[in-house]
């Protein structure tokens, strides 16, 4: 196994010195932290992370959590995680003072769990889901129900999930059918869910389900969906715990995060499964949406941190690996000379700077989303978070798709870095590779996320989200002006920037005739064109901060660390952003291929 997973300076310099992490700070909602306990904290999620995460990465592959005797197994470290979560705040951090939380920005809290994840992807799910579930019971539930489950949820005694996905249905959630029948106060949850992530396992006091089902004579579709808290265990007045009729039927045996238990649960098998209305009827989805935002850019960073590691095992392997001779100004090798690393081989160092380029703008696209999410909930005028919040909505589907997508390709070259070793088991990477490969089907797969992204984020407000965005574009353009080696990357963004509203009109065009199945038939290759031109922004954004730094005699990283920044950074503008070109024809291809086919194409 690799020895490093994550490169701290990095992480540090992407949070304070591009994304202004103590900019944040400075806002009356976050006046208890500081730039120093900040630090110190992440420093001790790394020295906690090397110790409980880290060593027992591999044995949770080796050991996969499985159904036996109507519950799951899952490995020893699960319940110590939990409660070790719970002591050290990465539970609460999220959450206000007056709901027990420790008010942290989302900024830091996205850090701690990138660490984390990078340690041990197959753990921090189970705290994840714990906070979005009871995000939401903080948000639209009444007094009762935050005070009979978040404390506990909190100190990770419980645990979370959320309870969407049904066997007929899969991610159309018009279609579910699990309903609820009015019982006094309460309601009878009769139905079943698929692919529950953390859904239950041995060690957790309880499990709270988030169960979205329908009340009878609820309208079709999703605006009949309401929101229920759904116990394993309904807890009385005196702490005791009674069985709810929530049933464990089955662990989904998964190709890779094989330690992260996904469950299959029927509710109301005996017909005694009570379930609380969180909020008001049929608007279940709407608050589910809260959760799932916050799901689906966890999923872009868990996506991010496994790529990052996998790219730090392959960098650690390619500087130790002797294999071939460099040629000479000849053409040719002399075979007397001792083999060199393969790290000196031009196509290896290629493939690590695709990893390099990929997972450290990952991550600076999770710090700018967290960041929009910050300011749009602590910035004092009102103007301003709105703005914030638009372009975190818009920034949602890339900051789960991008990660995901090219984290995959990511560390696919990472395996490819050590040739044959990387398909053997003996070498961490192939494992890298099959826990990633689910991030792109989390949370909404890359094609309900691009759909979301160009059918609903472009144009939402009247196109009022991208346009802010394309002015936060256009103001680290003008920035890069500013310096003469960054210019020519200036220039091509904004060429690219152009070329992005040539593609919208086009595709305009089939939406305002009414075609909207035409003019999403290819969001998939939009979000990719969108994306790619996204992330050369915050590289650029990434390469100004580097110069700076440079040209004042920044001492807080060393020269080599700047120019390293730099050289990625030119790096993604030759080798990643003309990639937009072809997609930008492919969009622009007024053939719909993939629309009105006939059958025997598919024989």
């Amino acid at each position: 196994m690799a020895q490093h997973y994550i490169d701290l300076d990095t992480l540090k310099f992407l949070l304070f010195s591009v994304n202004d992490l103590e900019g944040v700070l400075g806002h009356e909602r976050y006046t208890e932290y500081d730039k120093e306990s900040i630090e110190m904290m992440l420093e001790a999620v790394k020295d906690f992370s090397d110790k409980e995460l880290y060593p027992y990465f591999k044995e949770m592959d080796e050991h996969p959590a499985h159904f036996k005797d109507g519950e799951i197994v899952v490995h020893p470290q699960v319940t110590k995680y939990m409660k070790a979560g719970g002591e050290m705040g990465f539970l609460s951090g999220p959450f206000s003072y007056e709901d027990g939380g420790l008010q942290m920005p989302s900024m830091a809290v996205n850090a701690s769990a990138f660490i984390q994840e990078a340690a041990n992807n197959h753990l921090p799910g189970y705290i994840g889901l714990t906070v979005g579930a009871a995000e939401l019971i903080v948000h639209f539930a009444n007094k009762t129900l935050n005070e009979t489950y978040v404390p506990k949820m909190l100190e990770g005694t419980w645990g979370g999930t959320m309870c969407l996905t049904e066997p007929q249905a899969g991610s159309s959630l018009s279609d579910i059918v699990t309903s609820a029948t009015p019982d006094g106060e309460t309601y009878k949850i009769h139905g079943q869910k698929i692919f529950i992530s953390a859904g239950d396992y041995q060690g957790a006091e309880n499990i709270v389900h988030l169960v979205l089902a329908r009340i009878k004579g609820a309208p079709a579709g999703t605006k009949g969906i309401s929101l229920f808290v759904v116990p394993k265990y309904s807890p009385a007045e005196d702490g005791s715990l009674t069985p709810n009729d929530v049933t464990t039927v089955a662990d989904f045996e998964k190709m890779g995060q094989k330690g992260y238990c996904t469950t299959h649960l029927f509710f109301g098998d005996k017909d005694a499964c009570t379930g609380w209305l969180v909020g008001e009827p049929n608007q279940g989805l709407k608050y589910m949406f809260l959760m799932m935002n916050g799901a689906r850019i966890a999923v872009g960073r868990g996506a991010a941190a496994i790529a990052t590691a996998a790219y730090h095992a392959s960098l650690n392997y390619a500087k130790e690996r002797p294999q071939g001779r460099q040629l000479t100004s000849t053409g040719k090798k002399n075979v007397a000379q001792e083999q060199t690393l393969i790290i000196n081989h031009p196509d290896v160092r290629r493939m690590l700077l695709l990893q390099k380029s990929v997972c450290e703008g990952a991550l600076t696209l999770i710090f700018k989303a967290s960041r929009y999410n910050d300011l749009s909930q602590a910035h004092p005028d009102e103007e301003e978070r709105t703005k914030y919040k638009l372009l975190l909505e818009i920034l949602t589907p890339v900051t789960k798709t991008y990660p995901s997508e090219m984290g995959i390709t990511s560390v696919n070259n990472g395996v490819q870095v050590l040739g044959g070793y990387g398909f053997c088991s003996d070498y961490i990477l192939q494992q890298y590779l099959r826990d990633i490969r689910i991030s792109a089907i989390y949370e909404g797969t890359t094609g309900i996320q691009s759909q979301d992204l160009l059918g609903r984020k472009v144009t939402m407000e009247n196109g009022k989200a991208l346009q802010l965005l394309s002015k936060e574009i256009q103001g680290t353009i003008q920035a890069a002006m500013a310096h003469e080696s960054l210019k020519p990357y200036a220039q091509k963004l904004g060429t690219k920037l152009e070329l992005t509203q040539g593609v919208l009109q086009s595709l305009m065009g089939y939406a305002m005739k009414g075609d909207y199945q035409r003019f999403l038939a290819d969001a998939t290759p939009f979000m990719e064109f969108f994306s790619t031109i996204v992330i050369s922004w915050l590289w650029l954004e990434i390469g100004i901060i580097a110069q700076n730094a440079l040209l004042t005699g920044d001492k807080t990283f060393d020269k080599d660390f700047y120019e390293s920044k730099i050289h990625t950074m030119q790096f993604y503008f030759k080798y990643e952003l003309p990639k937009t070109t072809g997609l930008a024809e492919v969009l622009m291809d007024n053939q719909a291929l993939t629309l009105n086919t006939y059958e025997k194409i598919f024989k």
